[in-house]
């Protein structure tokens, strides 16, 4: 048995993979609530099995802490991050490794298949625009996450009622929920078309684009671009990784 997982701002993917690396069992925990304690009783369903190694990615350092001490503790192995691992046989990168958050490189290799050109968005607590030519990780763009920005809005402005977002057909609202509702529809919907746009102009290339994250069905109708949705990317990557690791 091997364990992937992918450690988020805002919640924390586990996956139990058999020895021919499927998937067999997922759980979600949240990152606000991360403590030895909480791990334990989560993963519990892990008691008795077998783990030959984990792999993780992660953009929180303490909770990726908590996680090593707990397998650490219970099945004496360490886990690895995956900047720790040497994947340049799978993609290679053009920026400072130290710059790139895990996630996004594990999004890539998901994706990279050495022929065509990818832009993956991310709707995470950012909203993140990753560049991948052929078999390079070229960069990306990180701009602020949408419910991130709406929490903002809710909590800064007294009148703004909590709302919850969906698509939206006409842009002028006639209360103040439609008009939020407007905002961050119409708003980040022409932010993603014009960012890809403007990154299709500087590297003068063609790409597929690709949708990950919990509101990307929101944003499915760009009007420039067709994206394809995949939800798993980040784990999927990690499970390409975990196959090169002996």
């Amino acid at each position: 048995m091997y364990i992937i997982g992918d450690i988020g701002n805002t919640e924390i993917k586990i996956y139990l993979v058999n020895n021919k690396y499927i998937k067999i069992k997922k759980i979600l925990l949240k990152t606000s609530l991360i403590s030895h304690t909480y791990i334990n009783k989560k993963l519990k369903f892990l008691k008795n099995k077998k783990i030959r190694f984990v792999l993780l990615s992660s953009v929180v350092p303490y909770a990726y802490k908590k996680l090593e001490i707990f397998f650490k503790n219970k099945f004496k192995i360490s886990c690895t991050e995956l900047k720790k691992v040497n994947f340049s046989k799978l993609v290679k990168l053009k920026v400072n490794r130290a710059q790139v958050g895990s996630d996004r490189i594990a999004n890539a290799i998901s994706v990279i298949d050495n022929k065509n050109n990818f832009i993956v968005v991310d709707f995470g607590t950012a909203t993140t625009f990753d560049v991948i030519i052929k078999n390079t990780y070229h960069g990306g763009v990180i701009a602020p996450g949408i419910s991130l920005s709406l929490n903002n809005l809710v909590n800064k402005a007294s009148l703004i009622p909590m709302i919850n977002l969906s698509k939206i057909s006409k842009v002028v609202g006639t209360n103040t929920d439609l008009a939020v509702r407007s905002g961050f529809y119409w708003g980040y919907l022409g932010l993603i078309d014009n960012i890809i746009l403007m990154i299709k102009k500087q590297t003068k290339k063609s790409f597929k684009i690709i949708f990950t994250g919990g509101l990307s069905n929101m944003f499915i109708k760009l009007k420039k671009n067709k994206p394809i949705i995949k939800k798993d990317l980040t784990i999927d990557g990690l499970l390409k990784l975990a196959k090169t690791i002996k």
